[in-house]
């Protein structure tokens, strides 16, 4: 077991719902989730939920020194081996719900591309819309979100939920094909084009429509 392993493990077991995960994503799901990444240019790179680092170093090794790499962790423990891991990354201890304010401090208007390793399927309604509202607040045009959801909860009724958000949230929304090489295997989506916001505290309607096919979806590489 590596240390990155050890000390999600041990975050889980403290708090399950808030890691959501009981290790670190494979570098098959960080180069999935990291692909809207700009090769080129000085780009605003946002990731939220980067537990120990695993996609945050992938996305290091692609800026290369270029933009502003900003990463959102709400587990100071996590947040404080990151900063450790990670000298050159941006490294914060707060809630992903407050990343407008937190791209204001720094004199940033928009994010390029917003990665997120939450655990969506463990929040609640209000939280899941109001993490979706700030990502959609701060997305330049043109910009990307990335997210993964794991294959065994996919049909629980707070992963649909968020699945539908995504499309209320979003005019483009693009399953990925699921990464079977990842503990639990994942499967990512990729969002542009945030729709105007929705009012506060406004009920989302379940899909009807049946959840994604897991059993067709080809593994990544």
């Amino acid at each position: 077991m590596t240390s990155e392993t050890g000390t999600m493990l041990r975050e889980f077991l403290r708090s399950p719902a808030d890691i959501g995960a009981v290790a670190p994503s494979s570098p098959r799901l960080a180069e999935a989730i990291t692909a809207p990444v700009p090769e080129l240019g000085d780009p605003v790179v946002v990731e939220l939920g980067p537990g120990t680092g695993a996609v945050t170093s992938i996305i290091e090794e692609q800026l290369s020194g270029r933009g502003h790499q900003l990463a959102v962790e709400a587990n100071p423990r996590l947040a404080d081996q990151l900063r450790w891991r990670c000298r050159m990354v941006d490294v914060i201890d707060a809630d992903a719900s407050t990343l407008p304010q937190l791209l204001h401090e720094r004199g940033l208007d928009k994010a390029d591309v917003v990665v997120s390793g939450l655990p969506w399927a463990s929040f609640s309604h209000d939280v899941q819309h109001e993490i979706l509202s700030a990502v959609s607040r701060v997305l330049a045009p043109g910009g990307a979100f990335t997210t993964f959801g794991y294959v065994h909860a996919l049909r629980l009724a707070s992963a649909l939920r968020f699945r539908q958000l995504l499309h209320t949230t979003f005019e483009e929304v693009v399953p990925g094909r699921t990464v079977w090489r990842n503990l639990p295997p994942a499967l990512v989506y990729h969002a542009r084009r945030p729709r105007t916001p929705a009012p506060r505290g406004m009920a989302v309607v379940p899909s009807r429509r049946c959840p994604e096919s897991v059993s067709e979806a080809k593994p990544v590489g």
